[in-house]
């Protein structure tokens, strides 16, 4: 299985920048978690709906692409206002009446496909990301194991998402034109951590990055810094990559992603990508749930990130979870970790400061 999850991993990152790579690799998800269909929507503001399916459903997805009244049905909106962190049973959210007449549903049918599980990734850079998988229809709905084994791989998703939706699913054309669509300061890094590439926003990046020796680039803030660097070499060795917040103005999240297959080629051989975005609101990402996305949280550490959020305090949360108040410390000291935070009220202070991103 852990090969497997590797293979998926790598495949992802691959996709991020090789744009025809996306029908496999959602094969591969579709595959693994016993699913039958697979896609992938990137939602923005001011931009056109995209996506990409399973080989078999792109017509489909074509057709949702090009047709108003496929994207305002019942399920697609359900979705974007519910905005799952893990991926869901779509069809705990909507009545029966609403599940046999969605028009998107009914064309799902017609391909022998039944329940759907969605998972929504807000971007920091504004973007919404939704996954949707499909079981067949006479297989029932998905149990807890299915969609643990989609929420495994969920954070890769997230960061391979987040280059994909600034390149717009579109397949980049070398490294200094990928950079530069992405349009968020972003670095390439060999192996051995030297720079080998940069675009403008990055090289104007003062604040944020540093120059070290023998070419090679730190994060300036030092408890970040820390973070990032061991990030770099997790990701050197083969380990899972990660997102490292940075508190500063505004406060911005680091990215490290490797570059993996025809991506490493598409690079000119570089290993890393490193890329920054600013903590953006929009209409799409409500401000608490920036940041859930894209660090490896588990949906009990998004309900208690949020209720932190609101202004409940670790006891409330407990009470309102129904959980024990030891549990709930747990929960936090994980979160402290993945965030790179030590005190409850740097996490808040964290998820609540919330700039726009500049265009």
């Amino acid at each position: 299985m852990s090969a497997m999850f590797a293979e998926i991993v790598d495949a992802l990152y691959e996709a991020a920048f090789i744009a025809e790579k996306w029908p496999a690799v959602l094969e591969q998800i579709t595959n693994a978690s016993a699913s039958k269909g697979g896609a992938l929507f990137v939602f923005a503001d001011s931009a056109p709906v995209r996506g990409k399916a399973v080989a078999w459903l792109q017509d489909l997805m074509n057709e949702f692409l090009e047709d108003e009244s496929l994207r305002l049905s019942t399920a697609a909106a359900r979705m974007g206002t519910v905005r799952p962190s893990s991926f869901v049973d779509v069809d705990r959210f909507m009545t029966a009446d609403e599940v046999r007449d969605d028009p998107i549903r009914v064309r799902l049918r017609a391909r022998g496909l039944g329940v759907n599980a969605c998972a929504a990734i807000p971007m920091p850079s504004g973007e919404l990301a939704m996954f949707v998988f499909q079981r067949g229809l006479d297989e029932g709905g998905y149990d807890e194991r299915q969609l643990e084994v989609l929420d495994r791989m969920r954070p890769d998703m997230a960061r391979a998402t987040l280059a994909a939706a600034r390149l717009g699913l579109v397949q980049a054309r070398g490294a200094v034109d990928a950079l530069a669509k992405i349009g968020l300061p972003a670095a390439v890094l060999a192996a051995n951590g030297r720079v080998r590439v940069t675009n403008s926003l990055f090289d104007r990046e003062k604040s944020l990055f540093l120059p070290t020796a023998f070419g090679g680039v730190a994060v300036a803030n030092s408890e970040s810094n820390r973070l990032f660097q061991a990030a770099l070499q997790a990701v050197r060795g083969g380990l899972s990559p990660r997102s490292i917040p940075v508190r500063g103005t505004p406060p911005a999240v680091v990215h490290v992603l490797p570059l993996k297959r025809s991506a490493h080629d598409l690079f000119d051989g570089g290993d890393l990508l490193i890329v920054a975005t600013a903590i953006s609101a929009s209409a799409l990402v409500p401000s608490p749930t920036i940041l859930t996305g894209l660090f490896d949280l588990t949906p009990a550490e998004v309900n208690l990130v949020t209720a932190l959020a609101k202004g409940h305090s670790l006891k409330a949360a407990a009470a309102e979870a129904g959980l024990q108040f030891s549990t709930v410390r747990t929960y936090l000291n994980r979160i402290f970790r993945k965030t790179g935070t030590n005190q409850q009220s740097q996490l808040v202070a964290l998820l609540k400061s919330a700039h726009p991103l500049p265009r």
